[in-house]
């Protein structure tokens, strides 16, 4: 697993190929911030603290806000992701000082569990009772009485871990070997609650697990980690609502209905999506010395402007001459590039006509290209892009290297050394 620690956008290469931190002050440490010195509430099925499952699950963006408005609280943080194949492993959050960690869903980049693996550093509150942190044990029979009755849980005889379940919330119990007879029958379910040992001690609590429990699946350690599943979104949900492109055209929005073709005006824009989160001047544009149909002088500014929708993870460029709509930027928010958590994940679907010869009996059909399209699937599509562009944002902006920028009519891909889409600029050729 790849790991990093993340300051807003700003990312740091360590020489042993994991991610240490980012940022002037990297490790900021407090004194009131102390192991297991601070008390998060925790809401079975809804979350912990500020982090919430609650409302279709936490955005990772929302999640790093949190993070950057108390970084007195949240002085060391980790992200855990793997590096070569991004999809296949979810993204972690991790706070070490306080032995939580949040994962999300790495392809929507939602929230789906919330995990505090080490109990004495964290205390949290429940209705007016405090557990766990140094002071308080999360003992079975302390869980038992904060919680109230519910159904025997299950016994892992193989890792030897007892799990007990509420609605959205499971503890794990190390269990010794000596007593796991105690925690056996028929049905690996303990048969009596709450769980005391013939020594008259009771098990502490090594793990607990906070999910959404509308599927109403049990969540524990190990495989049953992997039954926590993404809040579902609303249908009226704009987050990564899907954008249909079509080359050379212009771009649709699935859920709200909007259309925005190429030559449109700012106050189009304004009109369909309302206020950019931003705007900003883009500066000489480095790759129209490629374009001998383009004379214009390279200056300091070329005077085209973006709207910048960061919660679309969408730019839109303008000509600093017409006032019209030359270019749009999608961004995939992956981990490993510059730009990861500037933007929402842009849930694009590129309507594309294959290449002479790729399809099958050679002719010619449309594909779909998506964030999770690799891009060895784009050539397919779209025929060999020929050499590629190299572009850098130097060492300290891009600590993970160059990327590489394909060309085609009427889009050009820029992909990350692991050959997923960083992002995918669209214009009129």
């Amino acid at each position: 697993m790849q790991q990093h620690s993340q300051r807003l956008v700003q990312q740091q290469r360590s020489g042993i190929g994991g991610i240490v931190g980012g940022g002037p002050s990297l490790r900021r440490r407090c004194e009131g911030t102390a192991m297991g010195a601070i008390t998060l509430d925790l809401r079975p099925g809804l979350g912990l603290g500020p982090f919430t499952l609650a409302f279709a699950g936490m955005p990772i963006g929302d999640a790093f806000q949190q993070v950057e408005q108390q970084p007195h609280i949240y002085d060391v943080v980790r992200v855990k992701y793997l590096d070569e194949e991004p999809l296949k492993l979810d993204i972690v959050i991790s706070f070490p000082d306080h032995g939580f960690h949040l994962r999300f869903d790495p392809w929507s980049q939602r929230l789906r569990l919330i995990e505090i693996y080490d109990v004495k550093r964290l205390q949290m509150r429940y209705s007016s009772s405090l557990i766990g942190g140094p002071s308080t044990l999360a003992t079975f029979v302390a869980v038992y009485a904060l919680f109230g009755p519910t159904f025997p849980g299950i016994y892992d005889e193989s890792r030897g871990v007892y799990t007990l379940f509420y609605p959205g919330l499971s503890f794990a119990f190390p269990i010794p070997s000596q007593y796991s007879s105690s925690c056996l029958n028929g049905e690996t379910v303990v048969p009596e609650l709450p769980l005391e040992f013939p020594d008259g001690t009771t098990p502490v609590t090594c793990r607990v697990s906070i999910y959404d429990n509308s599927s109403d699946s049990k969540v524990g350690v190990g495989s049953m980690m992997d039954k926590a599943l993404v809040p579902p979104l609303p249908s009226d949900s704009l987050y990564m609502e899907e954008l249909h492109v079509k080359l050379g055209e212009g771009v649709h929005f699935s859920v709200g209905g909007q259309h925005i073709p190429f030559g449109a005006s700012p106050q189009d824009v304004w009109t369909e999506l309302g206020r950019p989160c931003g705007i900003h001047q883009k500066q000489v544009d480095q790759m129209v010395i490629h374009s001998a149909s383009d004379s214009r002088p390279r200056t300091t500014h070329c005077g085209d402007y973006f709207y910048n929708f960061f919660s679309r993870g969408l730019d839109i460029l303008f000509d600093g001459q017409t006032h019209r709509i030359k270019k749009f930027v999608l961004h995939t928010n992956f981990p490993g590039h510059s730009d990861f958590n500037t933007y929402t994940k842009c849930n694009f679907l590129i309507e594309a006509d294959a290449a002479e010869g790729t399809a099958q009996g050679g002719s010619s059909h449309k594909n779909i290209i998506t964030p999770s399209t690799k891009w060895e699937q784009v050539k397919q599509i779209l025929g060999d892009g020929g050499r590629a562009a190299i572009q850098t944002q130097g060492s300290m902006n891009n600590p993970f290297g160059s990327t590489f920028v394909y060309g085609y009519q009427n889009v050009a891909f820029e992909v990350m050394k692991n050959g997923y889409i960083a992002t995918v600029t669209l214009f009129q050729s």
